[in-house]
């Protein structure tokens, strides 16, 4: 007779003593997003993203490569490189690169502001940034990589 799944019981095997636990590797850190338009394209920021309409790396870097987000500029109003976008701990901040023509940062709940040539700022999901020629920058929330159209 074979016995019943409920009346079989598996030991379960100590650590070997003074070996530490064996722990679950950490879960990938939570990253924001940002949406360039009405794109469905999301870009996590797992590295900071430069937003321009030939957008180049400086030529020192702290940390890894930044992501070359390249848009339209038919009417020559994006700078080349012209916006930072950036997850620094918790928080995003974009940072105008010194563009032509400024970036205009919409926090929800406050009044749009004009960002000063290489000033930066902390913004919070919902943030739309316009950097001029109909190119609008929408900060998403908190997101895990699963899949999906991401960059």
């Amino acid at each position: 007779m074979e016995p019943d799944l409920e009346d079989t019981v598996v030991p379960r095997e100590a650590p070997p003593s003074g070996a530490a636990p064996v722990e679950a590797p950490p879960a990938e850190p939570q990253r924001y997003g940002f949406r360039v338009g009405g794109s469905r394209r999301t870009v996590l920021l797992d590295t900071a993203a430069y937003v321009g309409r030939a957008p180049v790396a400086p030529r020192i870097q702290h940390g890894s490569r930044p992501r070359l987000i390249r848009v339209p500029s038919p009417l020559g109003e994006v700078s080349s490189t012209h916006l930072e976008v950036r997850q620094h701990g918790t928080s995003v901040v974009v940072t105008d690169l010194r563009s032509t023509n400024g970036s205009r940062v919409s926090v929800p709940g406050r009044s749009p502001r004009a960002l000063r040539q290489g000033e930066s700022m902390v913004v919070t999901p919902g943030t739309l940034v316009d950097i001029g020629d109909g190119i609008v920058i929408e900060i998403l929330p908190l997101q895990r990589r699963l899949g999906g159209p991401h960059v």
